[in-house]
């Protein structure tokens, strides 16, 4: 490997002349000018540009491309508002996996009781719809709650705090929608269906 790059670098370190003729020596040529090579020849200005006419092929792309342009602009306006939620999906995903690979030790038996769990739900809400809706999360948060009694604290109380917020709401709009079409109209004597 050495003697590979010692040849090279050794070889510039010599000094060596050259010699050149003199121009009395050498036989008389007509010099050359760079644009007269063949390599920079530049084209004549006689050309000119000639547009050609549309095929039908092409007039019926180009209808085809403005028909579609409204759609395919939708469809990517649409792409890059869930481009951002699907990428955070994704991620999710992948950080789940990750932690189910490496679990904290007991994580897979609470899992198993707690889904246990939501099976007995779904057993004894047995005919009803209701029953089917409330059982199940309900045994399942239940379950949940004596394997991890902070989070299911912090849970009901900001489950309390946003029906508590929806209750009122909805308090409000239905107070509202009392005053425009019971209190407005009058007196129920002075309406003109009761002369």
């Amino acid at each position: 490997v050495i003697q590979r790059f010692v040849g090279p670098a050794s070889l510039s370190l010599l000094t060596f002349k050259v010699y050149a003729s003199s121009k009395k020596d050498s036989p008389h040529k007509d010099t050359v000018k760079v644009n007269e090579l063949s390599l920079y020849s530049v084209p004549e200005d006689q050309s000119k540009y000639v547009e050609e006419p549309r095929t039908q092929l092409e007039e019926s792309i180009s209808h085809l491309r403005h028909y579609c342009e409204p759609y395919t602009s939708w469809c990517q306006e649409k792409y890059s508002q869930n481009k951002p939620k699907m990428q955070s999906l994704v991620q999710w995903g992948l950080d789940s996996y990750e932690y189910l690979q490496n679990a904290p030790p007991g994580f897979f038996p609470r899992l198993g009781v707690i889904g246990f769990a939501g099976v007995v739900g779904l057993v004894l809400a047995r005919g009803s719809k209701i029953k089917k809706l409330v059982y199940p999360p309900g045994f399942m948060g239940f379950a949940a709650s004596l394997y991890y009694p902070q989070q299911a604290i912090v849970f009901v109380q900001v489950s309390g705090e946003k029906l508590y917020d929806w209750g009122l709401r909805g308090y409000i709009v239905v107070e509202d929608l009392w005053k425009e079409n019971f209190q407005k109209s009058g007196n129920v004597k002075n309406s003109p269906g009761n002369k």
